[in-house]
């Protein structure tokens, strides 16, 4: 996603992510009408009727339905085919970090001293606020350190310098959900969007520029406000854009006079400059003099800690990741793998690393090809069957409840339970019942994860098709998830005849200039 799931409603709007409670510009189907299909009772005549909707005319179709405990296929059309993921391929990140790195992993951030210089070493920590920066800084001074004589060293040396997958569309680098990440990270929010900043407009005089700031202050980042104060009562037409390559965000439209404020989320193009400039500026509304220059180096050996930030553990972590479909934790958590597995914070390791993991749960990795950890690129491939591999396997790991419990859970309307699903299936036996992860590019859709039939009897599916007609059908995925909430319950299957098709509210992807470009 950049994912819109933000505070409130977060949407896209003329480039920039904006978090408001009265508008969304969420994905929504072609369709809204209550489907009338009846159900058979007959599980695989059910399904391939629910997958004769038109919207999947040429488009590739695989789905698989097995028996979570026994491993029993129940259903099967196309679940061979290497299909692109979306965020499903936060199902393979995601499992092999618990597998990996452990539950109780956490991220350490620590700043040190040795030879006049102060070192701020990271190791990819995305919870990292301006808040706990301030907090290092006050640590810092509590320690007596009023005057730093040399520089101020950023130490993002436990990951590479690559902070962007190559195979990413340029155009979506401005986006949150396509921010870079490193070592050391900035999070302007609580559901840690690592690597953007946050820009809140508020009114000026009628006529007048609008009030631009950020959060957190920093000076890496030059904004230009070409936006106006509009009359009382006018709508909103305010755009953040980061020009591409550049510091440089410009803030356009108008913005009525009445108006309270209205946030918005900027990628900051290199994350290691960002979080050192957060940190200096905390340093120095402390009391502690930097004389030097902000440089990037590795920490020598011998250096004296000063202190030390831990970050929540991935037990913890894992729910705003799951929850929210976060790319930056996916990509974060991707270079972690990689240094344990190979003692090499790059992207290639950490793939390697998951590829490694995934063959223990006797997936059948020629069929999964993964070049990122979140989802977003369009060269991602894995197939339903290999998802479904994972999802029966991890059920025996320690971490499981963990995890199961991180994914999105269909019809619950907190944002750190339903997340991408929390106003999908409302009012339907897979409502408090589906746990799953979505996917979603242009194009592309996916459905992945467990649910109870009427009996108690859990089921495990996987459900993702490339090249459909419109918009994503997600509908057709929540009726399929319904029919196997529904059993064989006569009372149950009337509700699926029941289910609305449309998404309605559904907060899972975000829309730029008409195209879904995350989840």
């Amino acid at each position: 996603m950049s994912r819109s799931l933000k505070g409130t409603l977060a949407v896209v709007a003329g480039g920039a992510v904006v978090a408001t409670a009265a508008v969304a510009l969420a994905q929504t189907d072609t369709s809204t009408a209550t489907p009338t299909a009846s159900t058979s009772g007959d599980l695989k005549t059910d399904i391939d009727n629910i997958l004769t909707d038109s919207r999947l005319n040429g488009a590739s179709i695989g789905v698989i339905v097995r028996n979570a405990k026994t491993g029993a296929v129940l259903y099967d059309r196309g679940s061979g085919t290497q299909e692109i993921p979306g965020s499903n391929n936060k199902i393979e990140t995601s499992t092999a970090a618990f597998g990996l790195l452990g539950a109780g992993y956490r991220f350490r951030t620590t700043v040190s001293t040795r030879g006049g210089n102060l070192y701020l070493k990271g190791t990819g920590d995305p919870t990292t606020r301006g808040a706990d920066y301030d907090k290092l800084a006050a640590a810092v001074r509590a320690k007596g350190i009023k005057k730093i004589k040399g520089n101020l060293v950023a130490d993002d040396t436990w990951f590479d310098q690559q902070f962007t997958p190559p195979g990413w569309d340029p155009s979506d680098l401005s986006y949150s959900y396509a921010a870079g990440i490193s070592a050391l990270n900035v999070s302007p929010d609580d559901v840690f969007d690592a690597g953007s900043i946050g820009v809140t407009i508020t009114p000026g005089a009628e006529g007048k520029p609008v009030k631009v700031t950020l959060n957190p202050p920093t000076s890496v980042v030059k904004i230009v406000d070409r936006a106006t104060t509009g009359k009382a009562g006018t709508g909103s037409t305010v755009s953040v854009d980061r020009t591409g390559g550049t510091n440089t965000i410009v803030v356009t439209g108008s913005y009525p006079a009445n108006g309270g404020k209205e946030d918005h989320l900027s990628t900051v193009p290199n994350p290691t400059q960002y979080a050192a400039d957060v940190f200096r500026r905390a340093l120095k509304a402390h009391g502690v003099t930097v004389v030097g220059a902000t440089k990037r180096a590795a920490t020598p050996k011998g250096a004296k800690t000063v202190t030390t930030r831990r970050s929540m553990p991935l037990s913890q972590l894992a729910t705003p990741f799951l929850k929210l479909s976060n790319n930056q934790i996916a990509e974060i958590l991707t270079k972690a793998i990689g240094r344990q597995a190979y003692n090499k914070g790059t992207r290639a390791a950490g793939i390697a690393g998951i590829s490694r993991y995934l063959k223990t749960l006797g997936v059948d990795t020629t069929q999964v090809k993964q070049t990122d950890g979140s989802g977003l690129s369009r060269t991602n491939k894995t197939t339903p069957r290999q998802a479904s591999v994972i999802l029966k396997a991890v059920q025996t790991k320690p971490w499981f409840s963990a995890w199961y419990n991180a994914l999105p859970i269909a019809g619950q309307p907190d944002k750190l339970v339903g997340g991408t699903l929390a106003a999908r299936m409302k009012g339907t036996p897979a409502a408090g019942n589906v746990h799953a992860k979505s996917g979603t590019l242009t194009g592309v859709t996916a459905l992945s994860g467990y649910v109870k039939d009427d009996t108690g009897q859990p089921l495990i599916f996987s459900i993702m098709f490339n090249g459909y007609q419109g918009g994503a059908p997600k509908d057709i995925e929540d009726k399929i998830a319904v029919r196997l909430a529904a059993g064989t319950s006569a009372a149950a299957q009337n509700t699926v005849r029941k289910t609305t098709a449309g998404n309605g509210g559904n907060l899972e992807c975000s829309w730029t200039k008409g195209k879904a470009k995350s989840c």
